[in-house]
């Protein structure tokens, strides 16, 4: 039993580092299996084993859970004996080898190797001096100094100089303390007073003062009064002081302060430079208590809260000084640490087994395309020069943000960083300008949609990326959109492990900022027809194999029927949508019939706007101009993630590409591509005889279904007027009713007063001009009375 000592204290190291979240159910299943491999061979004695099982479940967040797996791994290991070949133990478990159900133990498994995130060997720490407290120590220049450190001169700072005892307990617990001063308010009365007591209050020496390690917003002391989270407190009981100086020293921490707590502990604010973002404060903090646990410093983990109260310097506790220890110690800021962090660290995640998660895997990444793309995902984009490749980028950058459609996909919402290596910074602008116009977005939501432009700043990936996510970090983009990437390549575009170390880059990318990446690439020399979509991309099969999803644009071969087939349709509808903007009643001008066809449009627009034919003219120059500008294009994909959909058939007309919802593209080949009569095997007679029926029936059932469509649509159309005409009917019935109603009165007082019943006398009681009322005599109320010579009106009588 001369080793089980050693043993014990090898497995408590390994326990407190491998202890994590994430990682504890291997920790206890592997140390358990070689606890009861000991335990076999006599190696250790039940009550040290005892020992490590109780240090073991208190490391657990489930207590039963953790106790039940190591006492079955024990078990298990117990059956196995162990040979070793050495007795030097330190550290003889490889930590890239999850062990095996029958390991063995031997020479191969004792080579010493770092587990990640590990600078400090226990064995190895060496005690180092701390600086004593100056013999000409003054308690107020040392308060203002530490003040200064930490804090600006306008932040509100909270320092607690009395305590309290609960009764039956020794122990003093501060009290709330004063929240309302300035920093630079409390440096300037320690100044003018040169003494603590006099400059603030007196405080109990039996417990000594406190401050909080963040400045607040001077109306309280909780996590949700905090104004910067900057700052967070380390400390630790689990050693000497001496040891907590080196280990502190030796991790190159951020500190920005060291006090000497006046007993155990030595009292460190590490910058977390988290500003006001909480989530970004508590991923640092936890990154940073785990990485020290790993180290062999076990820091007392309530300390995570932001508003936490820490020792404060120039003050007495108990007979002992309270004071900021001198010196420079580690390096100066987050950003700094976590670099040097990284570069003593391979960064690769720890081994998993695939029990733990089995009846309960974790959820899938978020669609961010449906049925395309996740977040944390990567999407290519290949085509020729000039197929529209950036104005479909950012077309889908403003879907993102409006929660619209692209290419006929559902977009969800999110922000997006759109990466601009290729244009002027203000074509860039006014591109996403011209999109949103197009698309008629009266108030777009120009917030989530950030630009990077940094033509003429380029750097090679690999120097870019570190420096995107320090900005990124913050931002919580969803996607993260490069255009193009042939700006920022590193290597051989030909060459397939440069071009794999280049696309491990978007890999980083999207890992840091859990976020998706999206580029476009230009397609290799040549057409393109007869290769698969994963094959054009120019450069390294690479580009094909290294995304999630690849959506290839392909330009289409054009007939001069079908061409003119598109054009007309695009005149037909910019001439509807142009006059119905400027006169909204044209569409009920113009009938079905002539809706229907680019001459009947024509003539309708002719007819509405007579005598105006300069804009008649410009309108159907302007919508020709368009429509021969029009480019068609096939999008082929290849998906990691879902099923593949077949292919989508979109128009580029400027400034977006759009859906073909007519399936006018649907018979159109891709360049190069050969027709199906040239690739397909001979058909027999039989075959050809049955093709040719269906394609006639298939033809005389589309021709009948839009016969049908016609008819429906005129009959909706005839009975839309009749209602109208009926409509109009009735209104001028009451009209003439109403008329009437008046002329009847004015017959009856002509009558009375005796006076002649002349259209004359008539217009005198209306009070309307005569060829007025002749005018109604003659036709409203022409039914009704009967107009003679000399201007006489006689009523009519039925």
């Amino acid at each position: 039993m001369k080793n089980s000592e050693t043993i014990v204290n090898i497995f408590m190291d390994k326990l407190r580092e491998d202890m994590y979240e994430g990682n504890m159910h291997v920790c206890l299943r592997d140390l358990g299996r070689t606890i009861g491999g000991y335990i076999s061979n006599k190696e250790i004695s039940h009550s040290d084993a005892s020992h490590l099982e109780n240090y073991a479940v208190s490391l657990c967040k489930d207590k039963s859970v953790g106790a039940s797996t190591w006492k079955k791994a024990v078990t298990y290991g117990s059956s196995q004996p162990l040979t070793f070949a050495s007795k030097d133990y330190d550290q003889y478990i490889d930590d890239d080898d999850d062990l095996d159900m029958n390991a063995v133990l031997g020479p191969s498994m004792m080579t010493k190797k770092k587990k990640k995130g590990v600078v400090i060997d226990r064995g190895w720490i060496q005690k180092a001096d701390i600086p004593p407290c100056p013999e000409d120590w003054n308690p107020a220049n040392d308060m203002i100094n530490y003040i200064k450190a930490l804090f600006k001169p306008d932040e509100y700072i909270c320092y607690v100089l009395n305590a309290f005892q609960k009764p039956d307990s020794e122990k003093w617990l501060p009290k709330e303390g004063m929240y309302a001063r300035t920093a630079n308010e409390v440096c300037t009365l320690l100044a003018q007073h040169g003494s603590v007591e006099k400059a603030l209050s007196s405080y109990n020496t039996e417990s000594g003062a406190w401050i909080r390690v963040n400045p607040l917003n001077g109306q309280g002391v909780s996590q949700p009064n905090v104004t910067d989270y900057r700052h967070v407190l380390i400390e630790s009981d689990e050693c000497s002081l001496e040891e907590q100086y080196s280990i502190l020293q030796e991790l190159k921490l951020p500190i920005s302060s060291l006090v000497h707590s006046g007993k155990k502990s030595l009292h460190a604010l590490i910058r977390i430079d988290a500003g006001n973002d909480f989530e970004l404060y508590k991923k640092r903090v936890d990154f940073l208590y785990d990485y020290c646990k790993r180290n062999c410093f076990v820091i007392d983990a309530s300390n995570k809260n932001p508003s936490r109260l820490s020792r404060l310097p120039g003050i007495e506790r108990d007979g002992r000084k309270q004071y900021k220890i001198g010196g420079k110690f580690g390096l100066s800021n987050w950003d700094e640490w976590m670099d040097h962090v990284q570069s003593l660290d391979d960064d690769l995640p720890a081994i998993e087994c695939l029990e733990d998660d089995w009846e309960n895997p974790p959820d899938l990444a978020p669609e961010l395309i449906n049925g395309m793309l996740r977040r944390g995902h990567k999407l290519l984009i290949s085509g020729p020069s000039k197929a529209g490749k950036s104005w479909s980028l950012m077309q889908l950058a403003i879907a993102m943000a409006e929660n619209g459609e692209w290419l006929g996909f559902k977009v969800q919402k999110g922000r997006s960083l759109y990466i601009n290596l290729e244009l002027d910074h203000r074509s860039c602008k006014h591109r996403f300008k011209t999109i949103c116009e197009y698309k008629e977005f009266k108030n777009p939501n120009v917030k989530d949609m950030d630009i990077w432009n940094l033509r003429g700043k380029n750097k090679p990936l690999n120097e870019l990326v570190p420096h995107l996510v320090r900005r990124a970090m913050r931002k919580r983009y969803d996607a993260i959109i490069i255009d193009p990437i042939y700006k920022v390549i590193t290597g051989d575009e030909n060459n397939a492990s440069d071009m794999a170390n280049f696309c491990n880059q978007f890999d980083k990318l999207s890992t840091a900022l859990d976020c998706a990446v999206i580029y476009c690439h230009h397609h290799s020399k040549g057409t393109q027809g007869q290769k698969k979509s994963s094959d054009r991309s120019s450069g390294s099969g690479v580009f094909a194999r290294d995304p999630d999803a690849i959506l290839d644009l392909l330009p289409l071969q054009i007939s001069d029927e079908l061409e003119e087939e598109i054009v007309n349709k695009e005149i037909k509808d910019h001439l509807i949508k142009e006059v119905s903007i400027k006169y909204p009643d044209f569409k009920d001008y113009m009938t079905s019939e002539q809706s229907l066809t680019v001459l009947g449009v024509t003539e309708a627009v002719d007819t509405y706007l007579e005598g105006d034919t300069t804009l008649s003219t410009q309108l159907k120059f302007e919508a020709r101009k368009k429509a021969e500008a029009i480019t068609a294009w096939r999008i082929e994909a290849t998906l990691r993630e879902f099923p593949q959909f077949k292919p989508k058939d979109v128009f580029f007309k400027y400034p977006v590409h759009e859906e073909d919802k007519d399936d006018l593209l649907k018979d159109a080949l891709v360049e190069g591509e050969l027709p199906p009569k040239l690739t397909r095997k001979p058909k027999t007679e039989a075959k050809r005889r049955e093709d040719q029926i269906a394609k006639e029936l298939d033809r005389e059932e589309k021709n009948f279904e839009k016969e049908q469509e016609r008819k429906r649509r005129l009959a909706e159309k005839e009975q839309e007027k009749e209602q109208e005409q009926e409509k109009k009917l009735a209104e001028k019935k009451q009209e003439t009713e109403v008329l009437l109603s008046k002329y009847n009165e004015a017959f009856e007082e002509l009558e009375n007063i005796n006076e002649d019943l002349t259209i004359t006398n008539l217009s005198n009681i209306l009070g309307s001009n005569r060829s007025q009322v002749d005018r109604k005599l003659k036709n409203e109320l022409s039914p009704y009375f009967e107009c003679h010579k000399g201007g006489l009106v006689e009523r009519r009588t039925f």
